[in-house]
């Protein structure tokens, strides 16, 4: 069926738009918070619940619509999914208070977390050729570099000319394209196994744990680690994974299959995927704080800073889909992993002095190594569970990204903080004031913290240089015994 069907390449098109808009819109809305604080007369602080309550929703539903995908037809949820998110995109566009933000933009963030794991599995059933897939899967990649690229090129624009509700309102006709495009080139598909029941219980109980879990990193920091907000978050969080568990673990259709954990090559990707994206998504939340506040960049000027690395993502991730076959996904993984580690390390260079190249350089090494291994990093997902589990198992892969992209930011602007409160006692221990004039004394603290902030970033980036070593170590175990045309798991 699906390797004989000559629209799969338009099939993969198909599945890029709606990826490249949902994570373009993303981007933009950032782009946009600015205006929207002076619109609606709020604070910062409120203003990151627009950010949050979009990251809450999202993790929450990816695993529910894998599961829906593969049991009512991956093609209907991909559909409503994009539908929605469409009306959820002009309803933000009207919003007229920060409560009516909040609330289109879940609506927004729960529709749009239905298109990972359904693009995914569409892509897998229509390319079951492992290197033809691998090759698909790079592509569909491509899509988020696209989106960063594309993001500020297009949203600031928008956003100057006609207002920050365009960066939503903008969402329309494409989204209407790419339902177009869905309905004429899209097969459906379910899985083999007949539905009997949907786990209810299951993904609530779920639902309620990642809230939780991404409320709380989310909001830890500004509250305090030890508040008693986010110690009963995480808390609540533990006690609804472990009902969660225990509804899944003998439930008929589960949300997530428990049993993919028993495939070695499952979890080691897993845990690749969790560290490679907890260093790199913490490392990109500095960057352009760094570049704006000690290197004196504006905001446009940090943008064009990232466009090569999100071109050195499309071209990098076909180089890495070709060596399908030719070596095995671990040893492609692990170096890809290395390579990013390398181009993180790099940044501990940085100083008030460093010029563009500086920041671009290793930017372009990280995100070469990152488009390098990514289709064989999701490709393996695909390759080692059955056909009528892929998109509960894409929808698995979602979610430890997501919630590693939060653990990074979470624990990357932690360990900041502390380092440098810990630098500052260490450099007031060990300098010597000879002048104790206000004027010097006022000098010398402001060097010796700027000095302490530098050496923070420095101290992050290393760690987070640390974790990716690791995680190419142990990529190294991802052990996929079949070539990616075939199954050898039977769950």
């Amino acid at each position: 069926m699906a390797e004989n069907n000559r629209n799969r390449w338009l099939i993969l098109l198909t599945v890029i738009v709606g990826t490249f808009l949902g994570s373009m819109d993303q981007t933009v809305v950032s782009l946009a918070v600015p205006k929207i604080m002076l619109d609606f007369n709020i604070l910062t602080s409120d203003a990151g619940w627009i950010a949050t309550a979009y990251i809450l929703a999202n993790a929450v539903f990816v695993p529910v619509w894998g599961k829906l995908g593969d049991t009512i037809g991956r093609k209907k949820v991909y559909v409503w999914g994009f539908s929605i998110f469409i009306v959820g995109s002009i309803l933000a566009g009207l919003s007229w208070d920060l409560g009516s933000m909040i609330l289109f933009r879940v609506i927004q963030a729960v529709a749009s977390s239905a298109d990972y794991p359904t693009a995914m599995a569409i892509i897998a059933v229509n390319f079951s050729n492992g290197k033809e897939r691998a090759q698909a899967l790079g592509i569909w990649s491509s899509a988020f570099a696209l989106a960063i690229v594309f993001g500020p090129l297009i949203g600031g624009p928008l956003i100057d000319t006609f207002g920050w509700r365009s960066v939503f309102l903008i969402n329309l006709p494409i989204g209407l394209i790419g339902i177009a495009m869905a309905l004429t080139f899209i097969p459906e598909s379910v899985s083999d196994r007949k539905s009997v029941s949907f786990d209810w219980y299951g993904a609530i109980t779920l639902g309620i744990s990642l809230a939780l879990l991404v409320f709380g990193l989310d909001r830890g920091y500004d509250w305090g680690w030890t508040s008693l907000p986010i110690v009963c978050a995480f808390a609540g969080s533990g006690f609804f994974m472990y009902i969660f568990y225990l509804i899944d673990s003998r439930h008929p259709e589960p949300i997530i299959d428990f049993r993919f954990f028993r495939i070695p090559a499952f979890v080691f990707s897993l845990v690749n995927n969790f560290l490679i994206f907890m260093a790199l998504m913490g490392g990109m939340f500095l960057i352009p704080i760094f570049d704006q506040t000690f290197l004196g960049l504006t905001a446009t000027e940090t943008g064009l800073q990232f466009i090569p690395m999100a071109f050195c993502i499309m071209l990098a991730a076909p180089i890495g889909a070709a060596l399908v076959g030719r070596l095995q996904p671990r040893y492609v993984i692990a170096l890809s992993t290395l390579v990013a580690g390398i181009g993180l390390f790099l940044f501990t260079r940085l100083d008030v002095r460093s010029g563009p190249l500086d920041v671009v350089i290793p930017l372009v090494i990280m995100m070469f190594g990152m488009g390098f291994g990514m289709s064989q990093r999701t490709g393996v997902i695909a390759a080692i569970v059955p056909n009528e589990e892929i998109g509960s198992a894409s929808a698995v892969l979602a979610l430890v990204r997501n919630v590693a992209g939060a653990f990074g930011i979470a624990i990357f602007a932690t360990i900041l903080n502390i380092s440098v409160e810990n630098n500052m006692l260490a450099l007031s221990a060990h300098s010597v004031i000879n002048v104790h004039t206000p004027a010097v004394i006022q000098v010398a603290s402001s060097l010796m913290y700027l000095d302490a902030q530098i050496l923070a970033y420095r101290t992050v980036f290393l760690i987070g240089s640390i974790i990716l070593v690791i995680a190419a170590v142990l990529a190294l175990l991802i052990d996929v015994k079949k070539s990616m045309d075939g199954k050898d798991i039977v769950l």
